[in-house]
């Protein structure tokens, strides 16, 4: 079981929620670095961090699904742009809100960075997912 809380004496989250808590006994995964790689290792998306968070959302969508578990079940996400621009965080943030990993909400941060381990890399999406008892059903 997952509870989602917003706190209601500090600034309401747009799309996320302050805290996620999950009840003891619950299996949980702790994913690495979703990065903007194709199956052959190759970046998505040279230069482009909206195209990036795509590839990155779809990588992150398999590792979900590797283990059983979906988008949201994601209790958790740090969500890591290069740019010390706001708008190209908000942009990369549209993309993980159109994901539907924002629909429980989760909780999350979204920082701004100066390099990621891949060259040309610019997004990347570390989660913390409840893996249910019974697996989620593939959406129609």
């Amino acid at each position: 079981m997952i509870q989602r809380v917003t706190v209601p004496g500090l600034f309401p989250p747009p799309t996320y929620s302050h805290a996620s808590v999950v009840e003891t006994g619950t299996k949980l995964a702790f994913l690495a670095g979703s990065v903007p790689l194709d199956a052959d290792g190759k970046i998505v998306g040279e230069g482009d961090p909206v195209r990036q968070a795509g590839q990155v959302m779809a990588n992150l969508g398999e590792q979900l699904r590797a283990i059983g578990s979906d988008l949201e079940h994601v209790v958790s996400t740090d969500v890591y742009v290069v740019s010390s621009e706001p708008a190209v965080l908000s942009a990369v943030w549209e993309v993980v809100e159109a994901s539907g990993l924002s629909t429980g909400p989760h909780s999350s941060t979204l920082l701004g960075v100066a390099c990621l381990g891949y060259t040309g890399q610019l997004v990347e999406i570390t989660a913390t997912a409840v893996v249910p008892e019974e697996p989620p059903t593939p959406a129609a």
